[in-house]
């Protein structure tokens, strides 16, 4: 036995271990051992063996071979699932020296099936003593570390099955995912609305602005899009009689990838027939802190996990308007000219320009100074016409229209409107935010306003930086189980 003083040999290379790996392979076949099996009857996972554990008890249960601890003629192995790990006993004198032959050929990371009696160890170990065991699958490339994980975050992204068997982080953060999809659906469906779906595929890319990615249909002879929101087409369910609809969906923009933007990306919208922005902002709020499982703060967290912030999500959420807002961190900045905001914008250090329109300048103010150093949840209200084309004009300001941003830790979370009913201002919104390019508006989605649409309030919800907000995660490529990478050079 090596001390710690002793020489440590290299690891083998991934090579030389696939041959060993590839070797037993080949000997359980020759041994008419079946390696990649089939159907294995289980009397529960891991978990639901552990609460029903009981001295005697014999059961089924099947999972991968997590670790094992030689002791000659004995042997001690946890199985794993996704619930837990359960320790097992074999005990070489009690097989047939073919079943020995067997066992020994097994390697950490195979999928195994066993039957055996429950006992506890003299440490208190609650364990399975082994009467018979399958193999069910096997492993030939060995798992990451058992004590360092899958550390690599380029890897953790790349190869998701090998983090979630090493890093127990992320399986609890997709598990969580799939709790907070339930829990949205349940929300929604308890208070009335209708799940919906809509196209993916869609002639015209609207309801937001974005770059789309474009295909070919071959037999319609037509270009579509994926879609980059879902919106025109729910409003038109609202036409058509649907008084609460939603949809969980998935949505593409062919932009840029970061921490918190990936180009396929999952949305929940909804709308609320005769409501308005406010209700909306109740729901919203509601919605968030029923998914937060009654939590009033969470802890965020940097890559290497370590707490950076904690966001209260404590109620009731500020509302705060656009405007006065901006005057909080740029006094007097309403009374100044066009060219005084720009000047202004220069002063403080932000990166405006002459070619702005100027409510662009004032959106670079809030973007930079309000929304990346808000970390609570704030709802802002009221903003600029120009900035949202597809909500109602406020009736006191018509500059202004009915609409809120939630912004947590820094970025926006949830956009809500007062939607905007009138077909013929809502055209000419959509020109003029195609720059008057009439053959870009959605023409079938104005046809539908014109047959008359209900007020009605709508929100739209990014599931994915919820997850982030809700697991304390970094990056959105921590929330999304498959992200999209650059090719491996």
């Amino acid at each position: 036995m090596s001390t710690a003083a002793d020489p440590q040999p290299d690891p083998p290379a991934p090579d030389a271990l696939l041959a060993v790996r590839r070797q037993k392979l080949d000997a359980l076949r020759a041994a008419g051992v079946q390696p990649y099996g089939a159907r294995f009857d289980v009397d529960g996972t891991v978990a639901q063996i552990r609460e029903r554990f009981a001295e005697g008890t014999a059961f089924r249960l099947a999972g991968r071979v997590t670790a094992h601890r030689d002791m000659g003629k004995s042997h001690f192995l946890d199985l794993s699932d996704l619930t837990g790990r359960i320790q097992f006993y074999v005990n070489l004198k009690n097989l047939t020296p073919e079943q020995a032959a067997v066992f020994m050929l097994l390697d950490l990371g195979d999928f195994l099936g066993i039957e055996g009696e429950c006992f506890t160890t003299r440490t208190g170990e609650p364990t399975i003593r082994v009467s018979r065991f399958t193999p069910l699958a096997k492993a030939l490339r060995p798992l990451p570390d058992k004590h360092h994980g899958l550390v690599d975050v380029e890897a953790r992204h790349r190869q998701r099955y090998l983090d979630l068997i090493a890093n127990e982080k992320s399986r609890e953060t997709f598990q969580m995912r799939s709790r907070v999809m339930h829990g949205i659906r349940t929300f929604f469906h308890e208070r009335g609305f209708l799940e919906v779906e809509t196209p993916m595929m869609q002639p015209v890319a609207g309801g937001a602005a974005a770059e789309p990615f474009k295909t070919h249909h071959n037999a319609l002879g037509i270009d579509l899009y994926l879609r980059i929101a879902p919106e025109l087409y729910l409003k038109r369910l609202l036409v058509g009689g649907f008084p609460k609809v939603f949809e969980l969906n998935r949505n593409f923009r062919n932009e840029g990838l970061s921490r918190r933007h990936n180009p396929e990306f999952t949305m929940l919208e909804a709308y609320w027939a005769y409501a308005d922005f406010e209700l909306m902002a109740d729901l919203m709020e509601e919605l968030i802190c029923s998914v937060a499982d009654g939590r009033e703060a969470v802890e965020l967290r940097d890559a290497e996990g370590n707490v950076t912030r904690t966001v209260s999500l404590a109620r009731p959420w500020r509302r705060a308007r656009y405007r006065d807002l901006i005057e909080e961190v740029a006094p007097g900045w309403f009374s100044l000219t066009p060219e005084g905001r720009l000047a202004k914008a220069g002063e403080m250090g932000l990166e405006a320009h002459p070619g702005m329109v100027d409510f662009e300048v004032t959106q670079l103010v809030f973007e930079k100074e309000i929304e990346a150093k808000q970390f609570n949840p704030l709802f802002v209200t009221h903003l600029p016409k120009e900035l949202v084309p597809l909500a109602k004009q406020n009736a006191e300001d018509p500059s202004l229209v009915d609409v809120f941003e939630l912004v947590i830790n820094g970025m926006e979370f949830a956009p809500g409107y007062t939607e905007l009913n009138d077909p013929d201002v809502q055209r000419a919104r959509l020109v003029e935010q195609s720059g008057g390019e009439a053959q870009a508006l959605d023409e079938e989605f104005l046809l539908a306003l014109e047959h008359g649409m209900p007020p009605a309030g709508g929100i739209g919800l990014g599931i994915d930086r919820l997850l982030m907000l809700l697991s304390g995660s970094d990056s959105i490529r921590d929330v999304i189980l498959f992200p999209h990478l650059r090719p491996k050079e």
